[in-house]
Order: structure tokens, then sequence, then C-alpha cells
């Protein structure tokens, strides 16, 4: 079980630094929550992905990503690792993210390092590895609400006062 995902987006990468970036995210993966295992060794960046819920082929220099259709896309501690790890290497691009609920965020990676844009679905932060942030509560499913007539009413009587206060500034 875990929270399921979508993934879409590329990242520039030069295929040079390819294999630092994997040394380096392999070690940072394993010491935080999620399926890698720190005795799991993989091969390549596109093998590590599928432990953040992605699948990555790589066009030239891009790495361009999409949802792991073949593996278990579940977010974790892990995908948040492994996209502001790779803020080292990459700086320019953008990671689309989904979540079962309906939850949508992005990474954004420029020069400065990663920034997350939206509430990640998974956890509720704002911002990679922050603290939830609360929802604003939505309205009970049996709270009718206020109706129409009354409504209409406060909106009237407003109006009233708005005029009488415009015809008593007026001297009318």
């Amino acid at each position: 079980m875990g929270y399921a995902i979508e993934t879409a987006g590329r990242l520039l990468l030069p295929e040079q630094l390819e294999p630092q970036a994997l040394t380096v995210l392999e070690v940072e993966l394993a010491g935080r929550e999620g399926p890698f295992d720190v005795d799991t060794h993989v091969d390549s960046l596109a093998e590590l992905a599928g432990f953040a819920g992605a699948a990555v082929r790589r066009e030239g220099d891009w790495l361009v990503l999409a949802t792991d259709a073949v593996g278990d896309p579940r977010w974790s501690d892990q995908a948040t690792g492994f996209y502001t790890g790779l803020a080292r290497w990459v700086h320019q691009g953008e990671v689309h993210v989904a979540g079962q609920d309906g939850g949508r965020w992005s990474y954004q990676f420029g020069p400065d390092g990663v920034i997350q844009i939206g509430q990640n679905g998974w956890d509720g932060s704002i911002v990679p590895f922050g603290e939830p942030v609360p929802h604003s509560p939505a309205p009970a499913a049996d709270h009718p609400g206020h109706h129409p007539a009354l409504l209409v009413a406060v909106f009237l009587v407003g109006l009233a006062l708005v005029i009488g206060l415009a015809m008593l500034v007026a001297g009318i």
C-alpha cells in the first residue's frame, strides 16, 4: 500500500554526470524511509528512479520522466529525496506529480536548486521535507448552508442601507 502517483517531466542532466549523481543518490535514498534498501545496488539512474515511482529514459543530456508503469509508483521520503538530491546536478527542468487523491505538485530545477510548487499530496508539505500545512476544512456534508431566501434578505437590507446612507449624504 502507499500513496499512488503519476509523474511527468524533463530534467537536464548531462550524461557524464549521471554516475556521480547515481552514487550519491543511492546513499541518500538508503538513509530515508521507502522501498530502496541499504543493501540494494542499481546500475543506472533509470533503475533508481523506479524507487521514486518514476520511469526515466535518456534523450541526449535530458532525462524524460514518466509514471513507472512496470513497477509500483508510490511516493515516499525516498521519492522526495530523489528529486531534491538531483538538484546538485540538474539546473534546468521540471517534474510534475499527481497523487491518488488529486493532489498536484511540481519540482522546478534551476541554478539555485529545486523548489516545490504546490502542496505535496502525500505529506501535506509545501517545501520538500517540510511540515504539513493543514487544509482548510471542507464544509460538513450534512451542513445545510444558508437558505437562499436568507441570502437575498441580507442583500436587500444591505442595499437599502447603502441607498439610505447615499440619500442622507446627498440631503434628499
